[in-house]
């Protein structure tokens, strides 16, 4: 656009503005106020809009910029169409349709046009498509120009037209345009991707690129030896990488636009590499990719970064040959295990990165083969062979991908006290042996291989004591030192010893000696015979062919054994009613809160004083009775003889259950009801006092107390019987009056006129000795009310009969004490009289007192200050001598010390003075005799003679016989001209005398620290 044009659109613009200000300030107040209030409102619109979600905007405003960026096209200057005149900028173009042809033409500027009548602008001016160096764009529709010199159709070539002068487009084609001269786009062409810069691909990334058309990629020479090797073989495959250098990368994208390579001709000084159509190759960086119209960009593959043990899984998508030049098959996986970073091939993926298991002397690896392979050691491993991978083998294991890792294996260590059995071990062929055992022995670490296992996990050595035991059996047939030992055989090793069992050997159980009281057993069966027996105070120790067995024992027996109590003492407890209701739920209870009896322990019961307990042997059929205080002991074949007697009142059977009989002398107590003879039905209440007569203690007599299982039911219904027999002969009256003397004499009888002392049961020598009626009560109500009513007269009478003289008591009490009253005042009134007059004499006392005791207290307290002045003065006088003494002693004290150290200080001078100068005395020594021997005497005679000497070999050598020169003015000396003449350089080279270090005599003042 020229610059007149740019004047005439800034004067519109300019006088637009103005009319709209005309306009404006002309409008009337009410437009001014409806103008305000729209403004007003495009405000409140414009501060809501500006409220929006700043991430919104901020996205909105990149891509609005990114889409200016992209865009290749500039704002164009699009005059009217009917204008005459265009004046087209250089790098611009016009497209102008011919009506008449309706053929489209581009005017390229710089220029100017003018339009003809029957001509259109369609488009325009426009600014030509600018590429940047390492840019491009993608151009549809393609113009088809003419082929030049030595070169394909470039963007240089001429398009060509059809023969109604339209230019021809490659109709459904698109054309990849790099940087160049700036181009127009021809009538039918556009741009179907704008510019942008070459993709640029790093190190360690790739392209994976598919061609979606056949053709003919070329390589240089220097380049396609280069790639030879495994890239080559996997280009020729169709599946290699395809890696290019960036140089061959930029020259194989300008090879895309040639017209040769189109057509697929050979170019010389270059390789053909046919591509067809779903081929995939890789282009590695680092490089700049140059884009085809034939490929199109599926991914970007990035490297893999392999560190220090670890690898990467790979697996083949299709069949080729990997970095390695090996060839794979789809499906294949492989590892990758070279630290760096590892770019996939075209046909690979990267399953997973697999790290090592880090082995320790502590850790081993489990490892399984999925397929017949060889492992990374060389070693050829069968598909679901397993074996370990140990710290001896390798560090770090990477497991390869026919492996597979069934876990960590921990070492197993023995310490010397321990031992392990394994289980089908591993032989030296390296198979397992199956139903085979090995015996380790600690100290030893291992690991178990595969297959093996421990039979019973790390077991600890047999240690035996003196007093253990361990009983062994034989699992097979084995010789034993000297012994053959055949299978199922038994024997027993005592201690002191520490055993390993072999593997053929199984350790039954151990055994200790068990320690026996006198009053303690054991119950020992032979399993051989199968007899029993009992072993008591001695320390025994359990054969391999005998075992401990167990006595079994009624319930009620071990009931009575574990309640442990005391069947005298605790008497009481035994009838209480809480006691019985509880008996029946809790005895389980109870029993399992008590200590368990251990069976194999010999019964043992106390048998309390005054009792006596049975025991009967069912093999010797035979009993024996124990009298307490005694330890009873139950044989294997023993047992108790208990006893189930009646209680509670009346007597009820089985109440009371025990295993030892009580002597006595006890008592009863009964509850009968009996009837007299004129029918007056009474309740008894009768305590029978009784014992047992144990005088004979004959195996026959002892045997007659148990003759009889409830004494007591039996006794108390044989006295019951008599005592009913003899209230039914006897008036209610009679038997109130004499029920004592009559229940006696029924149960005891007459003897010689006079009631019986005892009743004695012949059967099981019980004696009754006393029979005592605790209570008599009636059965019938009506007799039970008269015989309160009776009572209740009684006690009324003698209520009376003792408030009356309760009264006449208090009457005489209250006599007699006021009698004691008028005593007393009068006994009071004369001992204040008597108090009175001493007071009056006290009083006169104290007055005297008082009058003469100022004077003696003033004369005493006198007295007193004086003594005390006269104390003071003389421990004031003491005190200061004492004083004085110990000042005199420390200053005497302190003169000493610092004569002492002032002579010592004097004395440790003198020696540093004398020792400082004997040290500088040897040094010089030293110095002077180290001077002489270093010259030697042959060099101190040469010094003292070389000036002489040196003046006379100066003199000869100046061949002068005698000259003397001299102004005649002064006189001369012959004999010391020489030595003026040639004798001052000589004092140079003489060595000086050492000067005499001078001892300063203020060194006497120095201190030792200076002179140090």
């Amino acid at each position: 656009m020229s610059f007149n044009a740019i004047n005439g659109g800034t004067s519109r613009r300019s006088r637009s503005r103005s009319r709209s200000y005309s306009r404006s300030r002309s409008r009337s107040p009410q437009k001014t106020r409806d103008s305000s209030l729209r403004k007003g409102k495009r405000d409140r619109r414009r501060s809501e809009s500006a409220e929006m979600d700043s991430d919104v905007y901020t996205a909105q405003t990149n891509k609005r910029r990114e889409r200016e960026r992209s865009s290749s096209k500039v704002r164009d200057w699009s005059p009217s169409r009917d204008s005459t005149i265009v004046r087209i900028p250089p790098n611009h173009y016009l497209h102008v349709l011919d009506q008449n042809t309706n053929v489209t033409s581009v005017i390229l500027g710089p220029q100017t046009f003018v339009r003809k009548d029957n001509q259109r602008i369609d488009r325009g001016p426009c600014r030509m498509i600018v590429i940047p160096p390492r840019h491009y764009c993608i151009v549809e529709n393609p113009v088809v120009k003419q082929e030049e010199s030595g070169q394909g159709g470039g963007r240089g070539g001429a398009p060509v037209l059809d023969s109604l002068g339209q230019v021809k487009l490659r109709h459904g084609e698109a054309e990849i345009r790099f940087a160049g001269d700036p181009f127009p786009l021809y009538p039918g062409e556009y741009l179907k991707q704008p510019v942008r810069p070459l993709k640029v691909v790093q190190a360690n990334t790739a392209l994976k690129i598919r061609a979606i058309l056949d053709f003919d990629d070329y390589l240089d020479e220097d380049e396609a030896s280069a790639t030879e090797g495994s890239a080559k073989t996997t280009a020729e495959k169709g599946d290699g990488s395809g890696k290019t250098p960036g140089k061959s990368g930029i020259g194989k994208g300008r090879r895309s636009v040639d017209a040769s390579s189109r057509r697929g001709e050979g170019v010389e000084g270059r390789r053909v590499t046919r591509r067809s159509a779903g081929d995939v190759w890789m282009f590695e960086g680092p490089g700049t990719f140059i884009p085809r119209i034939e490929t199109v960009i599926e991914e970007t593959v990035r490297a893999s970064v392999i560190a220090p043990n670890q690898a990467v899984r790979l697996r083949a998508t299709k069949e080729c040959i990997d970095r390695s030049g090996r060839p794979r098959v789809t499906g294949e996986e492989w590892l990758v295990k070279e630290v760096g970073a590892y770019l996939p091939g075209v046909y690979e993926e990267v399953v997973d990165v697999v790290k090592a298991y880090a082995l320790t002397d502590k850790q081993a690896l489990h490892v399984c083969a999925l397929k017949t392979f060889e492992d990374d050691f060389g070693v050829s491993r069968n598909n679901g062979e397993e074996w370990l991978v140990t710290m001896a083998m390798t560090d770090a294991h990477i497991p390869s991908v026919y492996e597979k890792v069934l876990g960590v294996v921990n070492v197993t260590t023995l310490t010397p006290r321990h031992y392990c059995i394994i289980l089908n071990p591993i032989g030296t062929d390296g198979k397992p042996q199956y139903g085979q055992k090995k015996l380790v022995r600690g100290e030893k670490s291992f690991f178990l291989m595969p297959g093996e296992s421990l039979e019973k996990g790390i077991q600890n050595v047999y240690v035996l004591g003196e007093d253990e035991g361990l009983v062994l059996k034989a699992l097979e047939g084995f010789k034993d030192g000297n012994k053959q030992r055949n299978p199922g055989d038994k024997w027993m090793i005592n201690g002191p010893l520490e055993y390993v069992p072999p593997v053929e050997v199984e350790v039954v159980m151990r055994r200790r000696a068990i320690p026996l009281d006198e009053s303690e057993g054991i119950y020992i069966r032979d399993i051989k015979s199968g007899k029993v027996r009992s072993v008591t105070g001695a320390t025994y120790m359990i054969k391999e062919n005998e075992e401990l067995w167990e006595k079994e024992l009624t319930e009620t027996v071990e009931e009575l054994l574990a309640s442990q109590k005391d069947p005298l003492a605790d008497r009481s407890t035994r009838l209480d009613p809480k006691n019985t209701q509880q008996s029946a739920s809790g005895q389980a209870e109870g029993v399992n809160k008590k200590t368990c009896r251990d069976k194999t322990r010999v019964v043992t019961f106390r048998v309390p004083h005054n009792a006596a307990c049975q025991i009967y042997d069912y093999r010797d059929k035979r009993s024996r009775v124990i009298y307490g205080p005694e330890l009873a002991m139950l044989g294997p074949d023993e047992q108790f003889t208990q006893l189930s007697l009646s209680g509670g009142k009346p007597k009820k059977q089985n109440v009371i259950k025990a295993l030892c009989l009580l002597l006595g002398p006890d008592f009863a107590t009964d509850v009968i009801t009996v009837e007299t003879a004129d029918h007056a039905r009474l309740s008894l209440q009768l305590a029978y006092n009784w014992y047992f007569d144990v005088s004979d203690q004959s195996i026959e007599a002892s045997a007659k107390l148990f003759s009889v299982p409830d004494f007591i039911g039996d006794s108390c219904k044989a006295i019951a019987s008599r005592v009913r027999g003899a209230v039914a002969q006897t008036p209610f009256d009679e038997f109130h009056k004499n029920s004592t003397k009559v229940i006696r004499a029924s149960v005891f009888g007459f003897s010689d006129g006079k009631i019986g002392k005892e009743l004695r049961f012949q059967q099981n020598n019980l004696v009754v000795t006393n029979v005592d009626i605790q209570s008599v009560e009636p059965v019938d109500q009506r007799t039970r009310d008269a015989l309160q009513k009776s009572v209740q007269m009684a006690i009324e009478i003698t209520t009376k009969s003792q408030e009356a003289a309760a009264r006449h008591e208090a009457e005489r009490l209250e006599q007699e004490a006021r009698g004691r009253l008028e005593r007393q005042k009068i006994n009071d009134e004369a001992s204040a009289e008597k108090a009175r007059r001493e007071l009056l004499e006290l009083q006169a006392q104290s007055a005297a007192v008082e009058s003469t005791g100022q004077a003696k207290a003033e004369a005493q307290s006198r007295a007193e200050a004086s003594r005390i002045e006269g104390e003071t003065a003389v421990e004031q006088a003491r005190l200061k001598a004492e004083a004085m003494a110990i000042e005199a002693d420390a200053e005497l004290k302190r003169l000493s010390q610092a004569r002492a150290a002032e002579l010592e200080y004097q004395v440790a001078q003198d020696k540093q003075y004398i020792y400082r100068n004997g040290e500088l005395n040897a040094q010089e020594i030293r110095k002077f005799q180290e001077m002489v021997t270093s010259l030697g005497s042959g060099a101190i005679v040469s010094m003292a003679t070389a000036g002489k000497e040196h003046q006379l070999k100066m003199l000869e050598a100046l061949g002068l016989k005698s000259t003397l020169i001299t102004d005649g003015s002064s006189p001369i000396n012959l004999l010391s001209t020489a030595a003026g003449l040639i004798g001052s350089g000589t004092a140079e080279f003489l060595p000086s005398s050492p000067k005499r270090r001078k001892i300063d005599d203020t060194a006497e003042d120095t201190t030792p620290e200076s002179d140090s």
